[in-house]
């Protein structure tokens, strides 16, 4: 690799670490250290909801699969992007005003015993024991992110790769706690929205334009033009459906808890919403037109880049699809532009990892250690709590990666699932139904998470074709009702309802 692309990769890194060192310095308590003192404006809380959303699945995961397997697998993008709009529309402002009178609460889990005044501490531990065990999944899609990107830029071997990406993730968020996340994924946001503006476009102009990458495409494989063709209703269901796991995942829906006020929602949600459809599109030209590219290149050129081809069909193949994004940056840009890209994929990775290890260690401090252990403890010993749990979270998460087989979005498929089956339907019903109960919401978090691990490793295929999210979502949802009409939340409960829709109403 270019000494120039290594250069200007590395002082991105030392850009990111020295923001963890200042924010370091800002972060004294524990709401500090996991919700930034709710302090974020619009803008910022919108890129990072939106860049530790994405993370690598959509600077590899997605151009991968667009690669492999055409426009069909684009239905993920239409349910991601209607799931984010909707998240932003309905949940954002009810949540971020709810948090707040319902003691306060800077965690989901803390949320949840608060808003059912859970004495039993039940509702909490099982919430924080899901977040730690989807997470792991999450986390690790990250980390086997970042393997790919070291192992292709630098030639290291995987495992190399996997361990040197996991430390420079893991010190900025151990550092700098929340601030850190949020500066580090606003900044990070708007350089993988450029990459992904830029990388096609660019691309495009080499081929010829749009209809050659088109004619190109089609004498590949014709299927790969059509959204339709050779797609099941089993499968576009399943792909439109990743858009309800927005409303269960920790990770982003902790950004609306965080704004500043309630009244920076309508504005956070136009930039969320912008820089969501164009990243997708960006990323879905990137799979389509890398097809085109990679075709028609000199292997020797491709192999003097370390970029592994094979041959399928008769057509000259990426080895790795999930590579596309990294194969462009290193043909076609200057070495120090192609050091921002491979900084933008990172910033992918990173946004996401970090804002995972958080939300999992602040799980450990608030709603374990002081929860059940040391209901007295301090909030500089929480703060160190939650730090030490980061670097044990991260290295379970980096064994679990360690299989250089595993691919980005088969593991974040697992761990969104799990999220927005377990969690989507409670937070809904709690910020939207007044008679949901704390039994309704125990029974229902249960049977989401368990649906999804019966139906994701014992059902999947035949006539249980489908993403494991919808049986999860949908049976949390109908648990949910029935078991809280079979009970009554008590007058303390309705009461504070009422305050929350006050408080929205003003």
């Amino acid at each position: 690799m270019n000494i120039a692309t290594i250069i200007t990769f590395l002082v991105y890194l030392i850009g990111m670490l020295a923001i963890g060192l200042v924010m370091y310095r800002r972060t004294h308590d524990l709401s500090d250290y996991v919700l930034g003192g709710r302090s974020l404006g619009p803008a910022v809380a919108a890129l990072s909801a939106g860049a530790s959303d994405m993370s690598g699945w959509l600077l590899l995961g997605l151009p991968g699969a667009i690669y492999a397997s055409g426009l069909a697998e684009s239905w993920i993008a239409v349910g991601l992007a209607v799931g984010a709009y909707l998240n932003w529309q309905f949940v954002a402002k009810r949540l971020r005003v709810y948090t707040e009178v319902a003691d306060n609460s800077i965690t989901i889990p803390d949320f949840l015993e608060n808003r059912f005044k859970d004495s039993s501490h039940l509702l909490r531990v099982i919430s924080a024991l899901v977040i730690l065990l989807f997470f792991t999944f999450y986390t690790s899609s990250g980390m086997v992110a970042g393997a790919k990107l070291f192992e292709a830029s630098f030639g290291l071997s995987y495992q190399s790769a996997l361990w040197i990406g996991t430390i420079v993730i893991v010190s900025y968020t151990f550092l700098g706690g929340f601030l850190a996340v949020v500066w580090t994924d606003f900044i990070q946001g708007t350089l993988m929205l450029l990459a992904l503006i830029v990388v096609p476009i660019i691309a495009l102009t080499q081929i010829g334009g749009w209809n050659e990458a088109v004619e190109a495409v089609g004498q590949i494989d014709a299927s790969h033009l059509n959204m339709v063709k050779g797609v099941g209703i089993m499968a576009i269901i399943s792909s439109i459906a990743w858009g309800l796991g927005y409303f269960g995942q920790p990770h982003i829906i902790v950004r609306f808890m965080a704004l500043k006020s309630p009244k920076d929602v309508p504005t956070a949600r136009f930039i969320g919403t912008t820089w969501m459809i164009l990243g997708l599109y960006g990323a879905i030209f990137t799979g389509f037109v890398g097809l085109a590219f990679i075709s028609t290149q000199d292997v020797a050129i491709l192999s003097q880049f370390g970029i592994e081809v094979t041959t399928e069909n008769g057509v000259q193949m990426l080895a790795d699809p999930e590579k596309i994004f990294i194969a462009f940056s290193q043909i076609l840009f200057h070495p120090i532009v192609a050091g921002l890209l491979l900084a933008a994929i990172l910033s992918a990775i990173m946004s996401t990892i970090d804002s995972q290890l958080l939300v999992s260690s602040s799980a450990v401090a608030e709603d374990f250690y002081k929860a059940i252990f040391r209901r007295e403890a301090t909030d500089k010993e929480l703060v160190w709590i939650g730090r030490f749990a980061t670097l044990i979270i991260a290295l379970i998460a980096a064994i679990v990666a360690i299989n250089p087989e595993s691919t980005v979005l088969e593991l974040v498929s697992y761990a969104w699932a799990g999220f927005g089956a377990a969690f989507g339907p409670i937070i809904i019903l709690s910020l939207f139904w007044k008679r949901i109960t704390r039994n309704g919401a125990l029974a229902g978090i249960i049977v989401g998470a368990v649906t999804v691990i019966i139906w994701g490793d014992f059902l999947s295929g035949g006539i249980f074709d489908l993403y494991e999210i919808v049986p999860g979502f949908l049976l949390n949802l109908l648990v949910t009702i029935i078991v809280s009409l079979l009970g009554k939340p008590s007058e303390e409960i309705e009461k504070q309802y009422d305050q929350a829709v006050a408080r929205l109403n003003e």
